[in-house]
């Protein structure tokens, strides 16, 4: 039987999560429809654009993403704390940027008419912020407010109603070092194991891309959760390994042949040092990444997979 989403969302156990969401039957989100020969391609900016609009309002961050031709990965970091630490008029004004809001509410924030409202009217606004500071550090709003309006946008395209998404999503709780890692790395490899792209440069609408030509300036994109400096310390708000690392991972395991994904990164590639402080050999890792969907369910651990072997 089916979990209720609140029991699979446990920020006491780990604020990363990966949620998948998938067209219903033949309804393209992007790419080329082989029976109409209509193309969706732009509709991946449409959801690119909508992910940083949303990381931006709300205290979520992306660490990972793909844009498929009839589903979309995510990867994504609950930041609590943030949440707790914005003022009032802060979450507010964030919540705005989404919708029109109360007129109450609208007065708050506006410095003109902030002083004229009573101590009634204040408070009211200022339960009805305790509220909106709830949505901006919940996964299921933030996944609606991503699939609501791709699939509105979508339909208004198609000339149609009635339902674009398979439910809502799909979420896996990752639960250590190794699950966070392999779990960006299968998003990120997406396109290439489907054959869409032969290198992750290539890989259009992707965290990996983005993070590639970020990478070429020594800068990383301010849309996506920061890694790990060059030192090699983790900082204290940032994504637990090297960017450089993490490079290399996505690379090994994008070379390693597996007889159910069609494509493969050319060539052999040196270990990852990511690789080796999980303790992992290529074998275990392998089967850790590609059973992201299939073998695990609602979480992703060394534990489980261990216990599976």
């Amino acid at each position: 039987m089916p979990r209720p989403r609140k029991c699979l969302i446990n920020l006491a156990e780990t604020p990363y999560y990966h949620c998948v969401s998938r067209c219903v039957r033949r309804a393209y989100l992007c790419g080329e429809d082989k029976h109409s020969g209509k193309r969706y391609e732009h509709r991946r900016q449409w959801v690119e654009d909508r992910l940083i609009l949303l990381a931006d309002v709300f205290c979520v961050d992306v660490c990972a993403f793909a844009v498929m031709s009839n589903h979309t990965h995510v990867v994504l970091r609950i930041n609590r704390e943030k949440a707790e630490s914005l003022s009032a008029k802060e979450i507010i004004r964030r919540w705005h940027k989404l919708y029109k809001g109360m007129l109450l509410a609208r007065r708050y924030i506006n410095p003109a008419e902030c002083d004229s409202l009573s101590a009634a009217e204040i408070d009211t606004v200022k339960n009805l912020a305790e509220v909106y500071r709830s949505r901006l550090f919940d996964i299921s709003w933030f996944m609606r407010l991503l699939n609501e309006y791709i699939a509105r946008q979508a339909n208004i395209e198609d000339n149609c109603t009635g339902h674009f998404w398979e439910g809502r999503f799909k979420s896996q709780a990752l639960m250590d070092e190794a699950a966070l890692a392999a779990c960006m790395a299968y998003v990120d490899l997406n396109p290439v194991r489907a054959r869409l792209a032969k290198t992750p440069e290539d890989s259009a609408h992707t965290s990996i891309q983005k993070l590639l030509q970020a990478a070429r300036s020594d800068q990383q994109p301010r849309s996506l959760f920061h890694f790990a400096d060059n030192s090699g310390e983790k900082i204290s708000d940032g994504l637990p390994f090297r960017l450089q690392d993490y490079f290399t991972l996505v690379e090994q395991t994008g070379r390693h042949f597996h007889p159910k994904k069609r494509g493969k990164i050319d060539n052999a590639a040196s270990p990852s040092p990511i690789l080796t402080l999980a303790g992992l050999d290529h074998t275990e890792w392998d089967a850790l990444v590609y059973g992201i969907e299939t073998d695990f369910k609602t979480s992703v651990s060394i534990a489980k997979l261990m216990s599976q072997r």
